[in-house]
């Protein structure tokens, strides 16, 4: 199963870009919509991007222009994305032979190139292919590192378990900043307690799965 979000992208000058967020997935190569799932990622996206900037992250975010546009500079996107383990997944867990969700002794990060999850690249490939050069690959990592500590603690102290993250940067005026989004299908979060609310985000199959979880993260980050 794939599920992505479809987003709409609009420039407004030489300097900012409009993206609008859509209540469309795409699973099984069948476009689904799902209610309010534009609106919702929107407000998680929008929720960590200014808890990132508080602990002086920099972010390609400017602001929320309405329900569900976010208004971001104009960055050049890197063709990568990385994904930052804290918990082991199905490949890593045949691997080494541990079991699946094990709690790893340090993060693990991993770079994908394009929009497949399945093509695993390394630090030589960014640097061979001229994806990225070595000092651009060292503040991402940093940056990387410093998101990662920072929404652990975040959830943490709400008793959930980040065990995944999905980044992609951009490149604005000579400065990398982190972009993209933070949706469902990027964030992964176990619940420490039996929660009801809750399901298992590496079993987003259907639309119900997709909406159970995504009011998951909205209820973690809404005001109560």
């Amino acid at each position: 199963m794939i599920q992505t979000i479809i987003h709409k992208q609009a420039p407004l000058d030489d300097k900012y870009i409009q993206v609008e967020f859509l209540d469309t997935v795409i699973i099984d190569k069948t476009k689904t919509k799902i209610k309010d799932l534009g609106i919702k990622s929107v407000e998680l996206s929008t929720y960590f991007f200014e808890y990132l900037t508080g602990y002086q992250v920099p972010t390609a975010y400017v602001k929320r222009d309405s329900k569900n546009i976010i208004k971001y500079v104009d960055y050049s996107e890197y063709k990568f994305s990385l994904k930052i383990l804290n918990h082991s997944d199905k490949r890593i867990a045949k691997i080494f032979g541990i079991k699946e969700n094990a709690e790893l002794k340090l993060p693990v990060y991993e770079f994908r190139y394009g929009e497949t999850k399945d093509n695993l690249i390394n630090e030589s490939h960014l640097l061979s292919f001229d994806l990225c050069n070595s000092e651009d690959m060292k503040v991402i990592l940093r940056i990387s590192s410093k998101i990662n500590a920072v929404l652990k603690s975040f959830f943490e102290r709400r008793n959930e378990i980040l065990t995944e993250l999905d980044l992609r940067f951009g490149k604005f005026q000579d400065k990398i900043y982190v972009a993209g989004d933070f949706t469902p299908f990027g964030i992964k979060v176990y619940p420490n307690k039996e929660n009801s609310r809750w399901t298992d985000p590496n079993k987003l199959n259907t639309p119900t799965d997709i909406k159970k979880y995504t009011d998951f993260l909205y209820n973690i980050v809404s005001p109560k």
